[in-house]
Parts: structure tokens; C-alpha cells; sequence
């Protein structure tokens, strides 16, 4: 007797942690589904699933080169879509009429196996064509998931994953406090508890949003809504005290401008 093969995924999102968090989710939820690649924006994506024909493809809606929206019509006909997005009800809707699943950004362990169970019922029918969904989801965008990435604002990290003791956990940039380099990890800390990531400060400054956090240090990043207060010690040396935590930050000579007025 033949056995059946399992079925074959394909991840896209330009985010790395997002794609490594929804792979980990799959792989508890559906430890059977392989993962036959993943793609860092939509045009990446098409080109996967013409070349390893996964059963299905997650796509984030707004990546560069080519959108979700974008990439989901060039190959709605050759695999099962689902979408992940940030977006909320208005977008939802849309998908609730369609033959297209979506998962809300962080993926929640319990709406994936809702996804999950979708899925598996669905493998083993033809991909449904999915243009009418797609011309209203971008119209409920308002243009944006449809939009090249020449006329989209840049995007920055919404959320990261850290490791905190034995487990990982999201953690929305909003919560953070500051980023400060220790020794080969970079510490995340909110006003609950610290976490740990690999990721260098120098990195982190290209993905943060710079409106959100600032860097005072070439080993520190700040939230800035979350500065209590910006003092001076006995050598003159500018020290940021954030709510909810008692440490102090120093700030390099070379950021002193950004408390000019001090």
C-alpha cells in the first residue's frame, strides 16, 4: 500500500523572526507538514512554489518586490493560500468570504489548528481561483497591500522573539523598554522581565523605528516615550533613567545631542 506523501508548505514574510515563529507554531501544530522553503518577499514566493509545488503557501500581505496580494494571484491555481496579516477586522471580513484562510500576526497557537484543520479538509481538492477576494481585499486595504514597495513607507520590527530562561517568547516592540549589548547577546528588557536575542545593536538599528526607539550608545537603543528622565552625573556625563526600570543608561558624547537642551 502507497503510502501518502506528506504535505509540503512554503513560508513567506520579509520579517525573520515572524517566519521562524510560524514555523515553529506549524511544527506543533502539524508536525506532519514540511516546510519546502521560505521567502523573504512575494516575488521569492512565486518562484518557490512553481519550483517545490508545495500544497501551501502562508504569505504575509505586504513584503517587498511583490505583495501577498500580488504573489497569492499568480499562484492561487497551483496551491492553498493563506494569508498572515497584521491587519484587523476590516481586512478579515474579506477573507471570511473567500476560500482563503488568514492568521492574525503573532500567529496564535489555538487560531492555527482552526487554520490547520481548514487545511488538511482542503488538500485534497483543486486550489480554488480567488481573483474577486483579492480585488476586495486590496480595495478594503485602501491600496495598501497592493501597492509596490517603491511607494510604501519603510517597515520596521513590530515584534521580537527572545529567549527568556527555557522558552521563547514574542515580545511587542511596545513593550520594550531598551535594547543593551551584553557579550554576544543583546538584551530585551521590559518592565516584567528580560529577555535575550542575537541580534547586534548595529542591525537592530536598521529594523527598529528610529521615531520609536533612539540609540544614546553604540550598545544601547531606547524607548523613547518610555525616558522618565535625562540627568547628569559628577563628570557631566548624560544618564537616562527609563519608567519601570532602575537601571541607568549612559549616553556616548556622540548622541549628546540628542538631549541638546539640557
Amino acid at each position: 500500500m502507497n503510502r501518502k506523501p506528506a504535505p509540503t508548505a512554503v513560508i513567506a514574510d520579509d520579517e525573520r523572526l515572524m517566519r521562524e515563529q510560524i514555523v515553529a507554531r506549524l511544527k506543533e501544530a502539524w508536525p506532519e507538514l514540511v516546510i519546502a522553503g521560505e521567502a523573504t518577499n512575494g516575488r521569492e514566493a512565486v518562484a518557490m512554489v512553481r519550483t517545490q509545488q508545495p500544497d501551501i503557501a502562508f504569505l504575509d500581505i505586504r513584503m517587498p518586490e511583490m505583495t501577498g496580494v500580488e504573489a497569492a494571484r499568480a499562484i492561487s491555481d497551483l496551491c492553498h493560500v493563506v494569508f498572515v496579516t497584521a491587519y484587523d477586522q476590516y481586512a478579515i471580513e474579506a477573507f471570511q468570504q473567500g476560500a482563503v484562510d488568514y492568521l492574525l500576526k503573532p500567529a496564535d497557537p489555538e487560531r492555527l489548528k482552526l487554520t490547520v484543520e481548514r487545511l488538511k479538509s482542503r488538500l485534497d481538492k483543486k486550489p480554488e481561483g480567488m481573483d474577486a477576494l483579492l480585488d476586495q481585499l486590496a480595495q478594503r486595504l485602501g491600496g495598501a497591500a497592493a501597492a509596490v514597495v517603491e511607494n510604501k513607507p519603510k517597515e520596521y520590527l513590530r515584534w521580537i522573539q527572545v529567549s527568556v530562561g527555557n522558552a521563547i517568547r514574542m515580545i511587542p516592540t511596545e513593550d520594550i523598554l531598551f535594547f543593551r549589548a551584553e557579550d554576544k547577546y543583546t538584551r530585551v528588557q521590559t518592565t516584567n522581565f528580560e529577555g535575550l536575542i542575537r541580534k547586534p545593536i548595529k542591525e537592530l538599528v536598521d529594523e527598529i523605528d528610529p521615531d520609536e526607539f533612539w540609540q544614546i550608545h553604540r550598545a544601547i537603543l531606547v524607548k523613547v516615550d518610555a525616558i522618565d528622565q535625562v540627568t547628569r552625573d559628577i563628570r557631566g556625563q548624560q544618564i537616562v533613567q527609563m519608567r519601570g526600570s532602575n537601571e541607568k543608561l549612559e549616553v556616548s558624547r556622540s548622541f549628546n545631542h540628542l538631549f541638546k537642551h539640557m
